[in-house]
């Protein structure tokens, strides 16, 4: 089984690549402080999907290339 997470080094990598900091991106996405997009961006807090919209308009990019799947085994019962 597959599951879909958020790819949090790739938008890592685009934020980079666009020159942003953390609190341009905070300021992007309506927060008060640098600290709430530094939460998402290193895994502390999860994504909105409000939030993950606004930031692949901000990259550029179609909201799937913020994602990558990964490979859950199945626990025997």
């Amino acid at each position: 089984m597959t599951i879909k997470k958020v790819n949090l080094e790739k938008i890592k990598r685009l934020r980079k690549a666009k020159g942003l900091s953390f609190n341009q991106m905070a300021e992007k996405l309506g927060y008060e402080s640098q600290n709430g997009y530094y939460y998402l961006e290193t895994g502390r807090n999860k994504f909105s999907a409000e939030a993950l919209a606004m930031v692949a308009t901000i990259f550029n990019v179609p909201i799937e290339d913020l994602f990558f799947e990964d490979k859950v085994t199945k626990m025997a019962n």
